[in-house]
């Protein structure tokens, strides 16, 4: 079983539409290359992300946002703070380098 089957992943940006969405669509690739089913994929805008958060695994954002999760980090959580949210090599790196890819 992989690391992150049925795990949650949320994937926020500004406003929740358009970046997040390319965003899921780059991650959904990631699990697909490996084969992994995540338990919940969904994205969202960084204010709904900030409450919404603690309820996920692993929390994919722009590195512009990344402070609006820092108290989640400290808490525990995987925060993937990206600087090309549509780069799903970038995405793969982030989570090799997290530990979150067999």
């Amino acid at each position: 079983m992989a690391k992150l089957d049925n795990k949650k992943l949320l994937a926020c940006c500004a406003n929740g539409a358009g970046s997040s969405l390319m965003m899921e669509n780059a991650i959904k690739k990631v699990m697909k290359k490996y084969d992994i089913k995540p338990a919940e994929l969904r994205h969202c805008s960084v204010s709904e992300g900030k409450s919404a958060a603690r309820n996920y695994d692993v929390v994919f954002c722009a590195r512009t946002f990344s402070k609006n999760f820092e108290e989640l980090a400290a808490a525990g959580k995987t925060v993937i703070a990206l600087k090309n949210v549509m780069s799903d090599k970038e995405i793969e790196a982030a989570l090799q380098e997290a530990d979150l890819l067999d």
